[in-house]
Order: C-alpha cells, then sequence, then structure tokens
C-alpha cells in the first residue's frame, strides 16, 4: 500500500529531498531517508521529479488541499516532448536555441547535446558542459498549476511545459533552489529584472492568475525595475 503523504506541502517545502545516485527521491518520510547518506539536494519533491528523478516504491506526494491544487509533474506531460520526432527534446532544443555557439552532440544521432556556451540569466555566468545546467521552468509547473493551469486541457498543459520562451538554460544548483516558487518568494543572484519581465510576460500570454497579494508584489517588483 502506498504511503500517503497528507497535509505535508508546507513541510516539504523547506525539507531537503534526497536523490539518491540511483535516481529516487527520498521525502522525509521515504523508510530510506536515513539510510540515503550520497545524494543530490533538492528542496521540493516536484524539483527532484522534474529532474527526472523517481519516488520509491510504497512512497507518494499527495494534499489534503481540494483536488484543483493537487499538482502533478504528469499533469504537463511526461518529461520533454519532441513533437517533431526529431530524435531533439524540448531540453535539447532550448540548449541548441540559447547557445552562442555551434553545440556539440553525444554522437552522429545528434539527439544529445554536450557543450555549447550558455549564459545563465540567473548570474551572467558562462555554461560549456550541458550536464551541469538545468532547463529552468521560468513560470514553475507547480505555481503555473495552482493559478490557472489546473483548469486548461492537457495539450495546452504540455504546450506551456515545452514553450521555449518559459524555458531558460540555467545553473543546476539554482533551479533547484527556485523550485515552485515565484519572484514574490526567489529571486535568481543576477538578472532580477529580465526574470521578473519574462515571469509577467508569460502570465498574460497563458492568462495565469496570481492572487491579489502577489500580483501586488509583481508590480513593486517592475516598478523598482523601472526605476
Amino acid at each position: 500500500m502506498a504511503v500517503l503523504l497528507l497535509g505535508l506541502a508546507p513541510a516539504l517545502a523547506h525539507a531537503t529531498i534526497k536523490q539518491s545516485s540511483s535516481g529516487l527521491c527520498h521525502p522525509p518520510q521515504s523508510p530510506w531517508y536515513e539510510r540515503t547518506t550520497n545524494f543530490t539536494a533538492f528542496d521540493t519533491v516536484e524539483a527532484c521529479l522534474a529532474a527526472g528523478g523517481r519516488l520509491p516504491k510504497g512512497v507518494s506526494v499527495a494534499s489534503s488541499s481540494p483536488p484543483e491544487t493537487d499538482y502533478q509533474r504528469s499533469h504537463f506531460g511526461h518529461g520533454w516532448s519532441d513533437q517533431d520526432d526529431d530524435c531533439q527534446d524540448s531540453r535539447a532544443e532550448a540548449l541548441i536555441q540559447t547557445s552562442t555557439t555551434t553545440v556539440r552532440f553525444a554522437d552522429a544521432s545528434r539527439c544529445r547535446v554536450v557543450t555549447g556556451r550558455w549564459i545563465s540569466p540567473f548570474t551572467g555566468k558562462v555554461i560549456q558542459n550541458a550536464a551541469h545546467i538545468d532547463i529552468d521552468h521560468v513560470v514553475p509547473l507547480a505555481w503555473a498549476w495552482q493559478h490557472g493551469a489546473s483548469q486548461w486541457p492537457r495539450e495546452r498543459r504540455e504546450a506551456f511545459a515545452n514553450d521555449p520562451s518559459n524555458l531558460w538554460p540555467v545553473e543546476a544548483s539554482l533551479n533547484r533552489s527556485k523550485g515552485a516558487r515565484g519572484p514574490d518568494e526567489w529571486m535568481p543572484p543576477a538578472g532580477e529584472c529580465q526574470y521578473v519581465s519574462r515571469f509577467m510576460r508569460l502570465l498574460i500570454k497563458y492568462d495565469l492568475r496570481p492572487s491579489d497579494a502577489e500580483a501586488a508584489d509583481f508590480r513593486r517588483l517592475l516598478d523598482v525595475c523601472r526605476g
């Protein structure tokens, strides 16, 4: 029987999620949590799953919130899509499109990008190894789900998850630090105004609805950027 982690969303937001070397995402309630000593840390289960992890058998994440707030990554499709069937999924295409030099692929199939030259919008630093990059959803999928995407048809959610305008190559550590938070709760070390502006454009594009308090915070941030 699956272990349901009921009503623990606030706690999980602050607990370290341990991704083992085998890719399993262990929240504190996992029976293997304490035994997992060699791991990659995430702020949320959702961030670990979005990075390609999976939950161990017997563990699932549920919420005591109403059904419309029950976010699962699978609501937005199962990972990166390859809509044109050219073997380059939306992660690879984002890397190709944003590299300032011609990218190098792992092999002749030209499916997986291994090197290029990317300038992180979160720090301004140059990254050349694709393995050091996460593709950040500027508007996180979980955030979108809670602000209107739960009412979308599946096709629109999948399009949103793979929309190039919502995909940024950034340092893996910063993407995982950000988690599912918006600009009112998390800001990058640099490029704050660029980040807030793109976040807001995406809200308008997809008619996502922040709360009154969030909207006020976003307006304040934009006012600061405008000087």
